[in-house]
């Protein structure tokens, strides 16, 4: 049967393929995100490059301190995945039904990947703030009940939800670079004929989708950062708020390269990581295929 003819997989196929995907990228890479984040939540002139940050939290803090705060995105992980992949089929149904495309092209591959991004962002955010906060050189946290624990009493259920806005548009524009490129690249490769080979160009567009998705939305993972690292005074209005302002302010203050602080380790670990999150996504679904016989295969 052609990959035209095969049945879609049913919803807790693409579920499961998203949740095991996304726990073995957070595995391999996430030092890497502590080390993103300690060079973003840094204002004015970075004192140290990626090795440098690196090498001082060994230094300093001992290696155990490059996994703090890894139990949240843990218990993120599975959902958030599992939502972005399912979210972006359900998406992709949707567009391709309303455009009357039969099959999916770069328009809507881009759109598809916004939406998917959206919709993702509305999970993630209690998750990414309480990883940023147990992150923090500063942070005296004792774990990740302690930090929900000491938001709901300052500021309620809702300080749960600080940077919500900027994470919307970080998703956002991430999966739209994300998705958009895979489907582009893909096009340009050429056809596998052997399992192997078709490994080897989901790895390759994934990790190109993530270059490009990276490139695009680093700025507002800075300004989200910040946001979610910086603690809340009562009466002060706080200096990074919105988006788009905390941009401009950023880029007034300390310049147009500020918009890009942590790029390096989130490039390391986003591209590379986009090619293991699809690479063992489409392994899965492979899997799960075989393992259900026809119609899915």
């Amino acid at each position: 049967m052609t990959t035209d003819q095969r049945k879609p997989l049913p919803f807790i196929a693409n579920f499961a393929a998203g949740a095991i995907a996304g726990v073995s990228e957070i595995l391999t890479f996430y030092p890497l995100d502590v080390v993103k984040t300690r060079m973003q939540l840094e204002t004015g002139k970075a004192k140290h490059g990626m090795a440098g940050t690196l090498s001082a939290i060994v230094r300093e803090e001992g290696f155990g301190r490059l996994y703090r705060g890894l139990v949240p995105p843990l218990l993120l992980e599975a959902p958030k995945r599992a939502v972005k992949f399912a979210a972006n089929d359900f998406w992709g149904k949707t567009y391709m039904g309303l455009s009357g495309e039969s099959k999916m092209t770069q328009q809507l591959s881009i759109l598809t990947g916004c939406s998917a991004g959206a919709t993702e962002s509305f999970v993630v955010v209690p998750f990414e703030l309480v990883k940023i906060k147990l992150q923090d050189k500063t942070s005296t946290f004792t774990g990740p009940i302690d930090v929900v624990k000491q938001i709901i009493k300052k500021e309620g259920p809702l300080g749960l939800y600080a940077g919500m806005e900027a994470t919307f548009w970080r998703h956002l524009w991430w999966n739209g670079g994300y998705f958009g490129c895979i489907h582009q690249v893909r096009s340009m490769l050429t056809p596998a004929e052997t399992q192997q080979g078709q490994l080897f160009n989901n790895f390759v567009s994934g990790s190109v989708g993530g270059f490009v998705g990276t490139l695009i939305n680093t700025p507002f993972d800075v300004v989200k950062s910040r946001i979610q690292g910086t603690a809340k005074v009562p009466g002060v209005v706080p200096k990074y708020n919105w988006t788009y302002p905390a941009l401009m302010t950023i880029m007034r203050e300390e310049g147009p390269a500020a918009l890009y602080k942590g790029f390096l380790p989130k490039v390391l670990r986003l591209a590379p990581g986009g090619g293991v999150l699809l690479l063992v996504v489409e392994f899965t679904l492979g899997v799960f295929r075989k393992a259900l016989g026809p119609p899915y295969i």
